[in-house]
């Protein structure tokens, strides 16, 4: 969805760039396009006919110093980031003091996978963090926190037999003031009813969280309004989540109703793992649509995956060992087309199906690496034909697909040295040879961008 309203805002940006005079047959012609647009990606149809207007209204103005059709492109930039909340809002989170960060939402909504993701997300940053469950309605909602707790290495406090949760509470509160952030699950409904509110009330003044965030689906589209002052009543909701981001036709929707209630959207859920979560920011979220990557996110999911908390750089040469586990770190930022998304100049100009290729080839060269022995593992130079002819037959791969392994091997072996990996500056300079393309295709790409590419 999110790829089809970014291509015809493009449209309506390149028709601009590409008009010979800006005139007002042009500007009514471009805030209709617009309004088909907004309207399809279900924004409010009041505050999509406002928007268009003031659009109009403000390029009939000439201002003097810059030409026409710049005027209004970057007025159509600034009235769409303006649209979804013009800034980016943050959680202020102490350090050496305890945060609580308590969680709402109704079924489905994905809010214990959400807080699991901002677990890791903070816990990443430095924090020492913990995760409280106070659901008591949903049998599963304590098992499920436990397994995402073992998963990304977080401490869960849960009691699967109490169904109170002021008890639970109160059973753990001495414990969560050893952590800096506690993320506390609380129960869902399958509607917001007297019944949840009831709870939600009793929770907030039994804890008196620091903060309270709302975790809703995008795929509500404007209903996110009558959520978020329904939820707004029952307790002073901080900000929201919006979850399933990479597919559906009404996140404009959602993104929107946040503004419009003064509920800052503070994450977007972009996936299914576990780092599929982005602080939302309006400008790099339009920067995105419209082509030009956020390499702001890419590096923020870049470090989120890769870095390793107290874990001491290896001294040693750079071997297959070592590439494997890059390969494995590489997977954990996500999937290629997600990171080639955010890459300036890149995103939505990939040819189709070249990053799928490559995801596919760095499958196959991870089973190759676990079919080497130690001592090829170490020294790869010592592979020639008959190894690489049982290293494929091991790992159920093609001999080309050793091959190119070595090869990429040797590429990125010069470029790390001695490090344990190549650094971020290669990723801020646009090197994606991380991503297992060829020099060869890179080349290509180049030459089919005719150098746009970064």
């Amino acid at each position: 969805m999110l790829e089809r309203l970014g291509n015809k805002l493009k449209d309506i940006f390149n028709k601009i760039a590409g008009a010979i005079f800006i005139d007002k047959k042009l500007i009514d012609e471009i805030a209709r396009e617009l309004q088909r647009t907004l309207i399809e990606a279900d924004v409010d149809t009041k505050i999509v006919f406002s928007l268009t207007e003031k659009i109009k209204k403000e390029a009939a103005k000439d201002i003097g110093g810059i030409e026409k059709r710049e005027q209004l492109i970057k007025l159509l930039n600034d009235e769409i980031i303006k649209l979804l909340g013009k800034e980016k809002y943050e959680l202020q989170l102490e350090k050496k003091k305890l945060n609580k960060i308590m969680f709402l939402g109704l079924y489905g909504s994905g809010k214990t996978t959400t807080i699991a993701k901002l677990a890791q997300y903070y816990t990443k940053r430095g924090y020492k963090s913990c995760m409280l469950g106070l659901d008591v309605h949903r049998p599963a909602a304590p098992d499920q926190l436990e397994q995402l707790g073992k998963k990304i290495s977080v401490p869960v406090f849960i009691n699967k037999q109490e169904k109170n949760p002021g008890k639970i509470w109160k059973e753990f509160e001495q414990k969560i003031k050893d952590y800096e952030l506690c993320f506390i699950d609380t129960a869902g409904r399958d509607v917001l009813d007297y019944s949840l509110i009831k709870e939600i009330k009793e929770i907030t003044d039994t804890i008196k969280p620091t903060y309270i965030i709302l975790v809703m689906t995008a795929d509500i589209g404007q209903a996110a309004r009558k959520q978020v002052e329904g939820f707004k009543s029952a307790c002073p909701v901080s900000g929201v989540i919006i979850t399933r981001m990479d597919g559906t036709a009404k996140a404009g929707g959602a993104l929107v109703a946040c503004s419009e209630t003064s509920s800052p959207v503070l994450f977007i859920g972009t996936g299914e793992h576990i780092t599929d979560i982005e602080s939302f920011s309006p400008t790099s979220f339009v920067s995105r649509l419209l082509g030009m990557g956020d390499l702001q996110a890419l590096l923020e999911k870049v470090k989120s995956a890769t870095e390793s908390k107290g874990k001491e750089e290896k001294k040693s040469e750079f071997t297959l060992l070592d590439f494997a586990e890059e390969i494995d770190k590489m997977q954990n930022v996500g999937p290629l087309n997600k990171i080639a998304e955010l890459i300036p100049g890149i995103g939505g100009k990939m040819p189709p199906g070249l990053l799928d290729i490559q995801q596919d080839k760095i499958k196959k060269w991870r089973h190759a690496i676990k079919s080497m022995t130690p001592d090829e593992i170490q020294n790869p130079e010592i592979i020639k034909e008959t190894r690489i002819t049982r290293i494929a037959k091991g790992a159920g791969v093609n001999a080309g697909d050793v091959k190119d392994l070595l090869n990429q091997f040797k590429l990125v072996k010069g470029v790390a040295g001695k490090r344990q990996i190549p650094d971020m500056e290669q990723l801020q300079k646009g090197n994606i040879s991380g991503l297992g393309l060829s020099q060869k295709q890179l080349r290509k790409l180049a030459k089919k961008f005719k150098g746009k590419m970064f």
